[in-house]
């Protein structure tokens, strides 16, 4: 979603803007073994002409798209292709529990909404339970949906006349209010604690399609309340826990909750990664207290966390205010990060430290603690996607920094991969994720790129004078510094990354940059556009975004160097020039978002999320068949804008994938008013798309004038306000989806 931590810029520094493989193990029997021992059916659908082998689903790789190109459109609805059709699964505010009232989709709950659906569906996956109810890959037709919520950006759907503040109702309906009018009241900052996190909830296959089972003992919430175990690598972890320590855990061992849960991994052993990323807003420091240190003081503006009052602080005004309801209660208390006690262990000036990662969570065991992975790096976290799992191989986890000018990290484990270790939880967790090696990315104008180690025996962390790192411990909390000290490319706002199933490549959205950061002086190889759009809404920077993707060395998760290129930019089809990937009115997209690759037919689905082109068209949800890193060409981008009153020209030179066409790229889903299309996930057969259509109406200006009356103006639950939801999207004749 567009959202205040995601358009600030806190990145001060000058950092610059297998196919042998498959023929070489199928020609040895060893290597046919190991292939078996590592990838399973999962992994045969990635050799040509096996999908149908592992999935009963199409017979190989799509070779075109076997639907037409979905019209633009700026209904108040979900828009398919003719043949498909889509159901609500849940929405905002459903009901967890039988003992829980029905939603009234009014605001008038009285409970604190721990047994509700969240609200901002985002990344999700599926978890199919076996006969003895354990994890299986297998479609049973009884699984676990398990689905991220991200920002409460419209909590004044949750409450009658909207958010208060000091008495007064719907003091302004903007996304992120200031508080300055005094305490809000308990139970509507409860309630909007609590519709954060995830939600994890049963689901079964019917005569009707995929139900909710609404009184499963395995439904349950993880939120912002919910205690969370911080663990990390043996050797720092004493270092880690001593920047996590506060008073309601003097450890620094345990954590409370998950915030702003935006993409998600999925494990090879069968756990969720819930990442999170626009967690900073959330915290406030008030007046008064001790003064923080230069480091202190640093690190928080890095991260775009309160360092000082509002009044001196401008990034700190778009609190939810949350820290205002009572000073006595630290479920609130907590949110006010002033350091007003004799030491840490006496106040919560450590709290934001325990947020900004991926969070592991056990869907199949509802007794599990999620654990945080703090080797992972901390971060506005946006998707973590594994390597191809081969047996007696690390695995690497690639993961995306969702603000402007920010970075895409790896991290590889130290243990390598045992399929044994399928359905293991949170056990097998702690053997992969709490050992290894985290990287940042640099990509160099050859078309090739290094993965630079974040580590203290690097000088350049060691001696970094922004910030002294004392231990590595410090590297894993304050992970931005640390990749800014080693000269990783600044990226336009890397969101989800996906990893194509057949040839193991690394693609990741770069949904947008602005004026302020990328000019035509400004520009680099792997984000190379600066252009002003010169009709509708008149964005300039690289308002439509681009998608690029990298091959390891060797398609080896320890790989330390790459080749990229960009798979495609996203233009109006009457833009010109910077349509560089020829995009027609079938195709045209703007602000890539959520990517995820079909295992059944290797489709590769990308999400917008877009703020340039919606005077055209809502968001939407397209389909494409991937070529390989090197299909394209080098070309020279031509760059014209206008900035500051004055036109600025330059060119770039980039390599640029081959152009798709509409055959091979085709807009599949257009959304309702206002929303986001995000979460996306399939059953094995690749008959049954799951997809999230998140905060519906977003750009509304009061509850008495809505955007959008999605999903009720269609018969789903009470008619009225909008409500994030899970669809389910099938063929009328039952076939494979997009194939």
């Amino acid at each position: 979603m567009s959202h205040p931590d995601s358009d600030l810029d806190c990145n001060p520094t000058d950092n610059r803007h297998f196919q042998d493989v498959i023929r070489e193990v199928l020609a040895s029997p060893s290597r046919r073994n190991l292939l078996r021992g590592g990838l399973g059916l999962a992994g045969l659908a990635m050799l040509p002409g096996c999908a149908s082998l592992a999935t009963g689903g199409s017979s190989g790789p799509v070779k075109a798209l076997g639907f037409p190109a979905t019209a633009k459109s700026l209904a108040d609805d979900v828009i398919l292709p003719p043949g498909y059709r889509y159901a609500v699964i849940h929405a905002t505010g459903d009901s967890l529990d039988p003992k829980v009232a029905a939603y009234s989709n009014a605001g008038t709950e009285t409970d604190d909404w721990s047994r509700r659906i969240g609200d901002h569906h985002d990344g999700m996956d599926v978890y199919f339970i076996d006969a003895n109810g354990r994890y299986t890959e297998r479609d049973t037709g009884r699984a676990v949906l398990v689905v991220n919520h991200e920002s409460s950006a419209d909590a004044h759907y949750m409450h009658p006349s909207g958010q208060t503040s000091g008495g007064v109702s719907g003091k302004k309906f903007t996304q992120f209010g200031d508080w300055d009018l005094g305490a809000r009241p308990e139970l509507e900052v409860l309630k909007e604690i609590n519709h954060h996190g995830v939600s994890i909830v049963e689901i079964v296959r019917t005569a009707q399609g995929w139900r909710m089972k609404g009184d499963s003992p395995l439904n349950r919430r993880v939120t912002a309340q919910t205690p969370v175990r911080i663990a990390g690598p043996r050797a720092h972890i004493e270092e880690i826990r001593a920047q996590m320590v506060t008073m309601w855990d003097t450890s620094g061992s345990m954590s409370r909750g998950t915030l702003n849960n935006c993409g998600h991994g999925k494990t090879p052993w069968g756990t969720y990664l819930a990442c999170e990323e626009n967690w900073a807003f959330y915290f406030q420091t008030t007046a008064g207290g001790a003064p923080l240190s230069p480091k202190e003081i640093a690190s928080r503006r890095r991260y775009g966390v309160a360092s000082a009052p509002p009044a001196a602080d401008r990034r700190t005004s778009i609190s939810q205010g949350w820290h205002t309801v009572s000073a006595t209660d630290d479920r609130f208390s907590r949110w006010n990060l002033v350091p007003g006690g004799a030491n840490a262990e006496r106040d919560f000036r450590h709290e934001a430290n325990t947020f900004g990662y991926n969070v592991e969570i056990d869907p199949l065991n509802a007794n599990s603690t999620p654990v945080k992975r703090v080797i992972m790096g901390r971060m506005a976290h946006e998707a973590a996607v594994h390597s191809l799992p081969v047996a007696g191989q690390p695995l690497a986890f690639y993961m995306g920094c969702d603000a402007r000018n920010e970075y895409i990290y790896k991290f590889v484990s130290a243990a390598v991969w045992d399929p044994k270790d399928i359905g293991g939880g949170i056990n097998a967790g702690d053997k992969y994720l709490n050992e290894g090696k985290l990287y940042a990315a640099r990509f160099d104008a050859s078309g090739k790129g290094e993965w630079i180690e974040l580590h203290l025996r690097d000088p350049r962390i060691a001696n970094y004078a922004p910030f002294r790192f004392a231990n590595q411990g410090e590297v894993y909390v304050h992970t931005r510094l640390a990749a800014d000290a080693v000269g990783a490319t600044k990226m336009d706002r890397p969101e989800w990354g996906a990893v194509n199933p057949r040839n193991g490549e690394v693609y990741f959205t770069l949904t947008n940059n602005n004026a302020a950061n990328r000019t035509p002086d400004r520009v680099d190889a792997a984000n190379p556009r600066a252009y002003t759009d010169t009709d509708g809404k008149k964005s300039a920077g690289n308002p439509n975004g681009h998608i690029i993707r990298f091959r390891e060395d060797g398609v080896a998760a320890t790989a330390t160097t790459f080749t990229w290129d960009i798979f495609l930019f996203g233009a109006e089809s009457t833009m010109g020039e910077p349509n560089l990937s020829r995009l027609s009115a079938g195709n045209d997209f703007s602000s890539p978002d959520g990517l995820w690759f079909s295992p059944a037919t290797g489709i590769c689905w990308i999400q917008t999320d877009d703020g340039a082109y919606t005077d055209v068209t809502n968001c939407m949800l397209l389909a494409a068949i991937p070529g390989q890193v090197g299909d394209g060409s080098k070309v020279t981008v031509n760059n014209r804008m206008v900035a500051n009153g004055a036109e600025r020209t330059g060119t770039q030179e980039t390599f640029i994938g081959a152009a798709l066409g509409e055959a091979r790229l085709r807009r599949f889903l257009v959304g309702p008013k206002g929303s986001e299309i995000t979460g996306i996930t399939e059953t094995p057969d690749g008959r049954t798309l799951f997809v999230n259509i998140q905060h519906p109406g977003e750009e509304a200006k009061s509850i008495a004038s809505p955007q959008s009356l999605w999903p009720g103006n269609k018969g789903y639950g009470r008619p009225g306000r909008a409500r994030s939801a899970t669809i389910v999207i099938t063929r009328d004749d039952g076939g494979v989806i997009g194939a």
